[in-house]
């Protein structure tokens, strides 16, 4: 049995960004959140210290010990959440001034995971009683924004030695394919620019593009969107492969208790659809293992913490045996329908403000961590 791949999604807002500044204030980042966090409940695990320090991830030697710190633990590779709005970038300090500067960058593989989706102002929410927060930017973009992003991440990331290659095409993943269609103007459309975009990989030298979309959401795609089944759209859209982001997107949050959610029954219906989805879908599916989810640091910390809209959600506090177990779950999934190229992601290598963090905090350390290793080894 060939070893997944295991990738980490990396979550870029632990550093100072012009946009973050403009709307929060000079220097602002999410270490804000995460530091002004408290106990909500009895036994809630808040604030997370990280064991490192609220560190600056756009610094090139914080970048390295992370690199360092995921090759000893098996985490082969980072896909690096990615924003690109009308306008050009958004927290890309994080890859371009970090991890790609790091002096053993190349010792780990990264890819792109497009995260096109609304930006509403979370930072911290207020009301959970609200209807909307405060739209920051609208994910939904343009064929031409479309068409300098794919320029720029062609030119910037793809031609790197250690982009993640399939077959020797680079892995895109794009996260809400329906925040897609609505930019590109309909199915029509985005199928024309999907084949755009491939061409001007093939152009670019390599051999084409390895599409991937995060398969949750479907139930509200856009109304001008008439196809049967999410199973029809992504082959008309010609995807490659089908991943998962994290946990909650596989069930109904509202039917848990609150504010404590059932890990075990968190996973069982997160490992039920990825059966369901592997069925279903006309391409090979790679399911996700998520460490954690508690989002209560993006709440404002002196209001009532409340079932209501995002984030106001139940907390699943997963402990690393739990993980262990998960892992080995999504190992015996992928052995039982090999595919040619297994990958496995985790989510997240540091998604702190969402509760789901891989790097190791003062009360449970790098055990994690140690949980892939144990599971997966420590890779090539």
């Amino acid at each position: 049995m060939t070893r997944p791949t295991v990738l980490a999604y990396y979550f870029p807002d632990w550093h100072a960004d012009p946009r973050n500044a403009r709307w929060f204030g000079d220097g602002w980042d999410e270490w804000k959140l995460l530091r002004d966090a408290r106990p909500r409940f009895e036994g809630h695990r808040q604030p997370r210290i990280p064991a490192t320090g609220y560190r600056d991830e756009s610094d090139p030697a914080n970048a390295e010990e992370d690199i360092a710190l995921a090759a000893a633990h098996g985490v082969d590779g980072f896909l690096v959440d990615y924003y690109w709005y009308e306008d050009g970038p958004y927290l890309s300090g994080a890859l371009d001034e970090g991890l790609l500067r790091a002096r053993n960058s190349e010792e780990m593989v990264f890819a792109l995971m497009w995260a096109n989706h609304e930006l509403v102002d979370i930072f911290p929410y207020a009301d959970p009683g609200q209807d909307d927060a405060r739209r920051l930017e609208n994910g939904a973009i343009g064929r031409a924004a479309f068409e300098r992003m794919v320029d720029h991440i062609i030119e910037h990331y793809f031609r790197r030695p250690n982009y993640l290659r399939v077959e020797g095409r680079p892995w895109f993943s794009i996260y809400e394919i329906g925040g897609l269609i609505e930019g590109l103007g309909g199915v029509d459309e985005t199928v024309d620019a999907l084949r755009w975009f491939r061409s001007r990989v093939v152009d670019a030298g390599f051999v084409g593009l390895h599409l991937d979309a995060v398969v949750w959401g479907f139930g509200v795609l856009p109304t001008a969107i008439a196809v049967d089944d999410p199973a029809s759209l992504l082959r008309l859209l010609e995807v490659d492969s089908g991943t998962s982001y994290v946990w909650v997107h596989h069930t109904d949050v509202d039917t848990y208790d609150f504010p404590r959610g059932d890990v075990q029954r968190l996973q069982d219906e997160a490992f039920a659809d990825y059966e369901r989805l592997r069925a279903e879908l006309p391409m090979p599916f790679h399911p996700n293992v998520t460490v954690g989810w508690d989002s209560s640091p993006r709440t404002a910390q002196d209001v009532a913490f409340v079932r209501g809209r995002y984030p106001f959600t139940p907390v699943w506090d997963q402990t690393p045996e739990e993980f262990e177990v998960a892992l080995r779950r999504a190992k015996s999934f992928i052995e039982e329908q090999p595919t040619p190229f297994p990958v496995l992601t985790v989510n997240a290598w540091n998604e702190w403000t969402e509760g789901s963090a891989l790097l190791p905090d003062r009360d449970r350390g790098t055990r994690y961590l140690e949980a892939i290793r144990q599971v997966f080894g420590a890779g090539e």
